[in-house]
């Protein structure tokens, strides 16, 4: 009997898992739509929503429904990064690109934060139009892209007391980065982020085009590290 029972359960689950992967395919869909705007046209897109099905099927097969914690937000950070994963390990960029790559972030060690774009220019003797494409680049070769601050609820409830007010003051130092942005910028994140609209959809509400789009999103993300790393740097030093 108390086989039947756990093969009872064990169908009931994987039932619910199933149905999980399946109601939120079209977040895959979704991830993929806003990450493709910022790779290269060369890129796979079907690799990528292979790598994003398969990092929704691990968030599914880790969900926990007695935590309280929405699917969405849950499964979300997991399908990015898989996707990311995988446009990484795949997507070799020109060596063109990884030039300006190299520049950029030789430049940001050594210059004294918080780091402009015209910082930026004057430091690699690039266009700032190579230097904002190159910014766009940059989560291709580091792990340095603002979706490593967004909210993992899963995450923040494991973290020690102590690691969870620093992270709460991470997001507050975030916010006040945001309200210190220009408005273009702060409007093209607010959109990106908070209404989850793609790259195209944002132009089509700013009467831009994508690629504009994409630099101005480049632009608020650097912009938003440096302030973010200052304050930082400013409590260490008190």
């Amino acid at each position: 009997m108390d086989r039947k029972l756990q093969e009872y359960s064990r169908t009931v689950d994987q039932t619910a898992r199933d149905d999980l992967i399946v109601k939120n395919l079209w977040l895959v869909r979704h991830i993929v739509g806003k990450a493709t705007a910022r790779l290269p046209a060369s890129i796979d897109i079907e690799n990528l929503e292979s790598a994003g099905v398969l990092g929704l099927v691990e968030a599914a097969n880790r969900f926990d429904p007695t935590r309280g914690i929405d699917f969405k937000t849950f499964a979300t950070p997991r399908i990015r990064g898989a996707i990311f994963d995988e446009a990484r390990r795949n997507c070799p960029l020109p060596q063109e690109v990884m030039h300006r790559v190299s520049l950029i972030s030789k430049a940001q060690k050594t210059l004294t934060p918080p780091i402009s774009i015209e910082d930026l220019v004057a430091a690699t003797g690039l266009s700032q139009e190579e230097v904002l494409a190159g910014l766009i680049a940059q989560p291709l070769i580091q792990v340095r892209s603002l979706e490593q601050l967004e909210d993992d609820p899963m995450r923040r409830s494991e973290m020690s007391a102590e690691a969870q007010i620093e992270y709460d003051e991470q997001k507050s130092l975030l916010a006040d980065a945001i309200e210190a942005l220009p408005e273009r910028e702060r409007l093209v994140i607010t959109l990106y982020y908070t209404e989850d609209l793609r790259l195209k959809e944002i132009g089509e509400v700013l009467h831009l085009s994508e690629s504009r789009v994409s630099r101005l999103l480049a632009s608020a993300q650097h912009q938003l590290r440096e302030y973010v790393c200052l304050r930082d740097n400013d409590e260490g030093v008190e």
